[in-house]
């Protein structure tokens, strides 16, 4: 470790290091902070300070605070200031009801099982991770009483463990007290392949977790592993109770009833929870941390669409907060001038995109449709999915729809910053299209309808029910027929397109269309879990109840090979070179085509304060601060 310290001062003292290139390899050794600060005097920077990131450029302007601009470091190196979660101050409870409206509902409160954002959220109010990414891109503890370091002995400079110690006191909302043994069971359940966790590629690289006493586990990676962050941290690490899922791990899990009445360690319990309509949770009086909660009551409804949301807190203050705003930016302006609320919008990770699928889906085998070894009649030429891609007008569907609250690009990972690679640039040429299809030998019918082998280019274009993705659904539609392509469109409600049931052939992950669209991003700013999406071991099926992450069913060892680099990848240098080859792969390959880099976009009542809105996080990462102004 020191060698490779030493290293950086030379290089720093020979001016061929920058101070952003500097933070970006300090980051990933985690050294501390007057490690770093020394260094960066040697850089030309002050030694005295606290080292920070330089801030990336947003995505948007936000309109109201909270506001945040995107770190470039990794959590690492902002993790050696020392931060601490913010204290509670006054008397717990008394702030009455607090009203969310979630306009996609959540269907299942075990975050290790949820298929979707929404179900993340309802289980975040409930359930905490050891740590989480706050609003400033640093790793803030909660179940943990501190941030592992090289320096403390508690991070291995090699990536191949790490010691997180644990908060005493700590109680499960059934009066057990929370210790080590939740932790080793958190990993055993989400690593266990018959669980078929959606949580299950963040846990994949942990060789196995030891506990060294009642309040300290030790975790091993299989390799040595850049993200060592991954795993019981922010949205996918949320702690589970081993005393109550002992006897639902693996193939089991699904039958839970703690699925649906959860018992978590955070500030709020679960009293009434329908799925795909309401949850209601209660004030935990035995919270761990003094203070918080401050509302006696959450009420999350969900359900409806997002411009109602909106309308629910902007207009008519029926609400507190609303969720997730895909509302056209015209819509959003003239709803906040009602004055009951205001628009809260930071950078997001999420890029609207259309999956491509690899699989038939109008073929059936064994009882399933859009099986991974029975291909698609004609997504499979590359020449006819490369069309798709030239046909797509990213500048129209920004301009008209989303304004400030989404860019148009290229790249499928926005996302870290740094991991976009540059040189993927955006087209929209119909002619261009039109000769692909040509030298496909998708020939053009007397209906004005290509053929390819014998089969019309029909497709069928799915997404959930939303305004701003079937006006978006209508703009890729006009083009793609322009061409010779036949698209059918069919919108899904949300609660339906976005469920974890494996009997419902109409989720996004059964992915029974031709095309598919939503948004997706990475959870984490080491971001290799996302990258399982592209994986071939990671594909959905019947097999796995459509629990993968590759719901494309793309195949390609290419591709494989460098999501594998980046499992073990010290090297920052080379991490980010491998990211933008994940990038270059699936948009050059056209596995999936990026529309839009969101902004993320909510509402909240004037009266509300004490949410911080992390890029990282679910909006509800601290809701124990959240409070009311009068």
């Amino acid at each position: 470790m020191e060698k490779l310290v030493e290293q950086l001062r030379a290089e720093a003292l020979a001016g061929l290091i920058s101070r952003r290139e500097l933070l970006k390899r300090a980051a990933v050794l985690g050294l501390s902070a007057p490690t770093i600060a020394a260094l960066l005097a040697a850089c030309g920077g002050g030694g005295n300070a606290t080292p920070t990131a330089a801030p990336a450029t947003p995505a948007t302007q936000a309109t109201t605070t909270p506001t945040k601009a995107a770190s470039a470091a990794s959590p690492t190196l902002q993790a050696a200031a020392g931060t601490t979660p913010t204290a509670g101050t006054g008397k717990r409870g008394g702030g009455g009801t607090l009203k969310l409206l979630w306009w996609q509902a959540p269907t299942i409160l075990n975050p290790h099982l949820s298929q979707g954002t929404k179900d993340f959220d309802a289980s975040n109010v409930v359930f905490e991770a050891l740590a989480y990414v706050n609003e400033k891109e640093e790793l803030e503890p909660r179940l943990a009483t501190e941030i592992p370091s090289v320096d403390k002995g508690t991070l291995d400079p090699q990536g191949m463990w790490v010691v997180w110690k644990l908060r005493k006191g700590v109680k499960w909302h059934d009066g057990q007290p929370f210790t080590a043994n939740d932790v080793k069971f958190t990993f055993e359940f989400a690593s266990n392949k018959a669980t078929a966790a959606t949580t299950y590629a963040t846990y994949e690289p942990v060789d196995r977790v030891e506990i060294l006493d009642d309040y300290t586990v030790k975790v091993y990676f299989k390799q040595p592993t850049p993200g060592w962050f991954g795993p019981f941290v922010g949205l996918l690490g949320l702690i589970l109770p081993q005393h109550v899922l002992k006897d639902y791990v693996g193939a089991n899990a699904r039958n839970a009833p703690f699925n649906l009445k959860p018992i978590g360690t955070g500030p709020y319990k679960v009293v009434q929870f329908n799925p795909g309509d309401v949850v209601v949770y209660e004030i935990n009086q035995d919270y761990w941390q003094p203070g918080q909660p401050y509302f006696d009551r959450i009420e999350l409804k969900g359900g409806g669409d997002a411009t109602s949301a909106a309308r629910a807190v902007l207009q008519t203050g029926e609400y507190d907060y609303a969720w997730n705003l895909q509302v056209e930016a015209t819509v959003l302006k003239q709803l906040e001038q009602a004055g009951k609320g205001k628009l809260v919008i930071w950078p997001g990770t999420g890029t609207e995109r259309i999956m491509v699928n690899f699989a038939d889906p109008n073929t059936e085998k064994d009882g399933a449709r859009s099986e991974p070894d029975v291909p698609h009649p004609f997504f499979s030429n590359p020449k006819i999915r490369q069309a798709l891609a030239l046909a797509i007008q990213r500048d129209v569907i920004v301009n008209q729809l989303y304004g400030q609250t989404g860019k148009t690009t290229a790249n499928n990972l926005n996302a870290p910053e740094k991991y976009k690679n540059p040189d993927l640039k955006w087209e929209y040429n119909l002619d261009k299209a039109a000769a692909l299809l040509d030298e496909a030998g998708a020939k053009m019918g007397p209906n004005g309808v290509r053929v390819y082998n014998g089969k019309p280019l029909q497709i069928l274009y799915q997404t959930s029910i939303n305004q701003i993705r079937q006006r978006t659904q209508e703009i890729v539609k006009a083009s793609l027929e322009k061409i010779g392509f036949k698209v059918d469109l069919k919108s899904i409600d949300s609660k339906v397109f976005f469920s974890s049931e494996a009997g419902n052939p109409d989720t996004y992950a059964h992915f029974y269309a031709d095309i598919e669209m939503y948004t997706n991003g990475p959870s984490s700013l080491y971001p290799y879990s996302w990258t399982q999406r592209y994986h071939s071991s990671r594909i959905a099926s019947k097999a796995n109840n459509w629990s993968g992450d590759n719901i494309t069913r793309y195949k390609n060892p290419d591709m494989d090979k460098v999501i594998d680099s980046l499992k073990s990848e010290m090297n920052p240098d080379k991490q980010i070179q491998l990211f933008r080859e994940v990038n270059r792969i699936s948009v050059t390959d056209v596995v999936e085509i990026p529309l839009v880099h969101r902004a993320s976009v909510a509402a909240a009542s004037k009266t509300l304060t004490g949410y911080r809105s992390s890029t990282w996080e679910s909006d509800l990462w601290n809701i124990g601060e959240w409070k009311r102004t009068s």
